[in-house]
């Protein structure tokens, strides 16, 4: 008799809260990473930063570059390095679109969540994004803080 699997929820590891601020947010992909057991570990345990990593094709392949995943403490000599390159495991379709959105329009390939999935699958939410220039940034500071502004001002109002 097989054990049923619960549906776990999703639990976020880790966030890149400056992406949607520095970039212009497009197309985004849910993708697979290879990972080592020492690094699930660590990653269960909610230690990871993404804020200054981004992605990289390399041989027709997506990595993962600069992810910092802390060493595992127990896990002694098998541990990894904290920022070593991970593949992305993606569909062949998946990856040309990325590649050629890269190539030609000169977007970027920005992680903006490390998550485990309901399956208990490591995954990173990978986005498709162009950068800001320092007006459009002004702009967006200036839309946020008339709105908590006017969320003030309407509080003391009503």
């Amino acid at each position: 008799m097989a054990a049923k699997e619960t549906a776990r929820p999703i639990k976020s590891v880790a966030e890149n809260r400056k992406a949607r601020f520095n970039y212009e947010i497009g197309e985004t992909f849910e993708a697979g990473i290879a990972l080592a057991g020492s690094e699930v570990k660590s990653l269960r345990r909610g230690k990871a930063t993404i804020a200054e990593s981004y992605a990289d094709a390399r041989a027709g392949e997506i990595w993962l570059v600069n992810a910092n995943i802390p060493e595992y403490l127990q896990a002694g000599r098998f541990n990894h390095a904290p920022k070593r390159p991970r593949k992305l495991l993606l569909h062949r379709r998946q990856i040309n679109k990325l590649l050629g959105a890269v190539e030609r329009e000169g977007m970027t390939l920005i992680p903006l969540r490390l998550y485990f999935s309901e399956k208990g699958r490591a995954k990173v939410l990978l986005a498709l994004a162009r950068g800001k220039k320092m007006h459009d940034k002004r702009e967006t500071e200036k839309k946020r803080s008339w709105d908590r502004e006017r969320g003030r001002l309407l509080r003391q109002k009503g």
